[in-house]
């Protein structure tokens, strides 16, 4: 199903039901990308239309809960496009050379897995001072950031934590195995501060060093984009980094604020 079989006022009608009461700010994220999540609840739940779902939302709770944790953009991985952590090394490398304290934020942050991957790649690496990094990972979603917290991960059929940790020359180091669970271990967890934010309307976070903000904004529709590069460029320094999804561009209108320095691999600074 989708909206060109659909109907288009039976869409907007949930949508606006989402937003009303259930208090989901589905103005920020692309029409697409709303559609092909609230699609795969109608189908799970074998609900006829927009019209018939938004229907069960209104009596059923634990349905409203599990679209709202669906409509979260919590698609992750350790060390996901490893090429792009590789060009990360020489960067943490630099940083920790000549500061005494690297800031760096991760945002939004998920389920904790990337800058739980800064901070095994920066022990994993003899050239990086792992004790100079200051981790903050933030995210809107206060559940995820529990189970981030946790470091607990559970390998699927869809999901190979194992092959995940591959960039590491000795994952056991940093992660507990026990089947099919996997448990980032304290020394890692200590390294990241957990924290809730909103990258769309919330507040510069200070000065960093170096920020991921990763695979976010292809979820987000074009309107909002420049308020988020806003937030982003007002939290780095002068020649801080950034690094975006490899998928993701910057916004036209932010061009002059940020110069690259892996076109490729979606690594700038700022001017």
């Amino acid at each position: 199903m989708s909206r060109r079989s659909g109907s288009q006022r039976g869409f907007t009608s949930l949508l606006e039901y989402i937003g009303s009461e259930l208090d989901f700010e589905s103005d920020f994220y692309n029409d697409a990308y709303l559609d092909r999540r609230i699609t795969a609840r109608i189908r799970r739940t074998d609900s006829e239309d927009y019209r018939a779902y938004e229907r069960l939302l209104k009596r059923d709770g634990e349905e409203a809960d599990a679209l709202l944790d669906s409509l979260s953009i919590n698609v992750t991985g350790f060390f996901r496009n490893p090429e792009a952590w590789e060009q990360l090394r020489p960067v943490l490398r630099e940083l920790t050379d000549t500061h005494r304290t690297v800031r760096v934020w991760s945002a939004p942050c998920a389920d904790g897995r990337e800058p739980y991957s800064l901070a095994m790649l920066a022990s994993d690496d003899d050239r990086i001072d792992e004790r100079r990094l200051d981790i903050l990972a933030t995210d809107i979603n206060p559940d995820i950031l529990t189970e981030a917290r946790a470091g607990v991960y559970e390998a699927s059929q869809t999901t190979d934590i194992e092959s995940e940790l591959e960039p590491l020359s000795n994952a056991s180091t940093y992660i507990d195995r026990d089947g099919d669970t996997f448990t980032v271990r304290e020394s890692i967890r200590e390294m990241v501060s957990f924290e809730q934010h909103d990258l769309i309307r919330g507040d510069p976070q200070g000065e960093f060093d170096l920020m991921l903000c990763r695979n976010f904004l292809i979820y987000i529709d074009s309107s909002y984009k420049r308020p988020i590069f806003e937030t982003i460029s007002e939290s780095l320094r002068s020649g801080g980094y950034l690094m975006i999804g490899m998928t993701e561009t910057i916004p036209a209108q932010c061009r002059e604020t940020f110069e690259s320095v892996d076109k490729q691999r979606r690594i700038y600074t700022r001017t």
